[in-house]
């Protein structure tokens, strides 16, 4: 049996006492480790992570706090190349891929250092000035951000072991909020190994951050009123979270993200050969094969011009053809496997449901894999699908498919493209495609309403632009509706989410001393 990995709580490591869950490399097949949480004491863990992690971390000041995120960025720089290794036997992912997750993670966590370090040598945040509550300025009210006093819960997704935890752990951390991070089961390897990389390096304090591998029983059961949970996964769970007691009852903050349908959008002026058409291509096939499409920001619907449908089909499927799937250990290899063989059942199963409404435009999921057994492999080629009655397909408006699928979509003018992308009853991003300023302007603001994030790509950001799916941490990751409604990043509003808001009333002098001590 292969070596059964241990979870971090109550400051030392402990194995479950089950026999665990097996991590399988989802292209060869073969066990990697197991995980296992079983009879773990779960109440004494939060304890010690809220009481014993939070004291130590709200003694020290902001940019102290950054200090440690610094040192966690020293910590997984030294230890990148092993990351690497866990990424393509455990996520099926070639290097690009991975590079997305790792050193994204690292690159979040380094921002948050700088940003945390400029808010000084203080242990509480004001927001706003202060305002008087008279006519004479002898007592006045100040609204003030203290650190909650209580434990950060994160439940995470399979697609981003290492960003998934770090792009949220930064704030928290930074805040003065200790750190539980349940990562999902079938990854949970590489975010075991950072976590225990950072604790053996001893950077944080005791209780600080902790890691359960395996099942999340009983995880919810622990939280109490002044703790948060931040959720990313399902939009089925995320209602299981939000109606649980510890939320419902105890009011503890959630932040969920769910499902997300984003789309692309061309404009009108953006015809066949244009730079602006040519960006769309380009962008819509990396995001349908960066990490096989496993991401929550990934293009699921392209809309463009009724006039353009069958060009745009023919250049998309075009550049899909020369995508080679299989084996991430091969350099040639440009697209690995989904993360295993049940989501890729998944994905079938939502490809057969999409094309009861869409007709296939490109099917790679029938081409030979380089250096892959298609009998076990978790790998599929990308598939487009086309639906010329854009409104009548509500499937496409519906259901995500977690994986290489996107479909395209005709629209008759700028307003029903602007409908059909809020069709996806809120999203993560989508991105517009064109060259009229004045148009791209009007058209972003139409669709925030229903968007966490515009990205806007004209001809003259073409180099510049960072992706529609790559989630920087100065802008804000999250969407309202179905994509949840939470609200990640955003630089330091980020810290929102773990601070408590209170107004100050008192004299001039008194405010003067707050956060200082």
């Amino acid at each position: 049996m292969t070596e059964l990995i241990p979870n971090h709580v109550g400051g030392r490591w402990q194995a479950g006492s089950g026999a665990g869950t097996a991590l399988v490399d989802p292209v060869l097949g073969t066990e990697l480790a197991r995980v296992d949480a079983t009879g773990l004491d779960l109440p004494a863990a939060f304890r010690f992570a809220r009481d014993t992690g939070g004291a130590a971390l709200r003694a020290l000041t902001y940019r102290q706090r950054a200090g440690l995120l610094a040192a966690i960025v020293k910590v997984l720089q030294a230890n990148r190349d092993a990351y690497y290794e866990i990424a393509t036997a455990n996520s099926g992912t070639v290097k690009n891929d991975s590079a997305v997750d790792i050193d994204g993670a690292i690159f979040t966590l380094g921002q948050y250092a700088k940003w945390g370090d400029a808010l000084g040598d203080v242990r509480a945040l004001r927001d706003g000035d202060a305002v008087k509550l008279g006519k004479e300025p002898v007592f006045l009210s100040q609204h003030l951000q203290v650190p909650m006093r209580g434990v950060a819960l994160f439940i995470n997704a399979f697609n981003f072991p290492s960003w998934g935890l770090w792009e949220k752990a930064a704030p928290a951390l930074l805040s003065g909020v200790p750190v539980i991070v349940k990562p999902a089961t079938s990854t949970a390897w590489l975010t075991q190994r950072m976590v225990r990389d950072v604790v053996e390096a001893g950077v944080l304090p005791a209780g600080a951050l902790s890691v359960i591998c395996g099942s999340s029983a009983g995880l919810m059961d622990q939280l109490q009123p002044f703790d948060v949970v931040s959720f990313t996964g399902s939009a089925e769970t995320g209602a299981v979270i939000r109606s649980h007691p510890a939320v419902a009852q105890r009011s503890a903050r959630v932040n969920i993200e769910a499902d997300s349908l984003n789309s692309a959008l061309l404009l009108p002026d953006a015809g066949p050969g244009s730079e602006a058409f040519n960006l769309l291509v380009r962008e819509v096939v990396r995001e349908m094969t960066v990490k096989s499409g496993q991401k929550c920001t990934a293009i699921r619907r392209i809309l463009v011009p009724t006039a353009v449908y069958d060009a745009a089909a023919e250049a998309i499927g075009a550049k899909l053809a020369g995508v080679t799937v299989g084996n991430p250990r091969n350099d040639s290899v440009r697209m690995g496997s989904l993360v295993s063989r049940a989501q890729l059942v998944a994905v079938r199963e939502g490809l057969a449901a999409l094309q009861a409404q869409a007709e296939v435009l490109h099917d790679g999921s029938a081409k030979a894999l380089v250096d892959a057994d298609p009998a076990i492999a978790a790998c599929i080629g990308p598939v487009l699908l086309g639906a010329r009655d854009a409104d009548a397909a509500d499937r496409v408006h519906d259901i995500e498919v977690f994986g290489p699928v996107a479909t395209l979509l005709p629209y008759r003018d700028l307003a029903h493209a602007v409908a059909l992308a809020h069709r996806g009853q809120g999203s993560l991003v989508t991105s517009l495609y064109g060259a009229d300023d004045a148009a791209l302007g009007q058209a972003a603001v139409q669709l925030a309403a229903s968007h966490g994030r515009v990205h806007v790509i004209s001809p003259e950001v073409a180099q510049a632009q960072t992706g529609h799916g790559n989630v920087m941490p100065m802008s804000m990751h999250g969407g309202p509706g179905r994509a949840g409604g939470g609200a990640e990043l955003g630089g330091l509003r980020a810290l929102d989410f773990y601070h408590r808001k209170s107004a100050v009333q008192a004299s001039p002098a008194v405010l003067a001393q707050l956060g200082i001590q």
